[in-house]
């Protein structure tokens, strides 16, 4: 069996690896055991809020729906209900998108809404 040097291919991991951790605080991103455990850490997070992320963004369409659906004398619970028994599926980015760019077409989709919305 053949000797395998590896030093040229760590090197490269390792290089790779302090990369990743540029900007970390303290021996973060200049020991290789230190840097390792940072990247691991931060993968998880990055992972995490990746998908924590799209509930936030929903959570900010639903506040922007409410604020104009408010502006336009509705509540947004009293909006979803009208919509959805009005037939009218819209996503809440697409709506709250509406509400921002066109508050025109976004007032029609209210009326329309406040007429099968159940008020009480």
């Amino acid at each position: 069996m053949s000797r395998v040097k590896t030093n040229v291919a760590a090197h490269k991991r390792h290089k790779k690896l302090l990369e990743m951790t540029k900007g970390q605080r303290a021996t973060r991103s200049e020991q290789i055991r230190r840097a390792h455990q940072a990247m691991l850490g931060s993968l998880k997070y990055a992972y995490f809020h990746r998908r924590e992320r799209k509930g936030d963004m929903r959570r900010i369409w639903i506040a922007r729906l409410n604020a104009a659906a408010r502006a336009n004398g509705m509540k947004y619970s009293e909006l979803v209900d009208g919509l959805t028994k009005a037939g009218i599926a819209v996503n809440r980015k697409t709506l709250a998108n509406l509400a921002v760019t066109e508050p025109k077409a976004f007032a029609e989709v209210v009326a329309t809404a406040r007429g099968k919305a159940v008020t009480g």
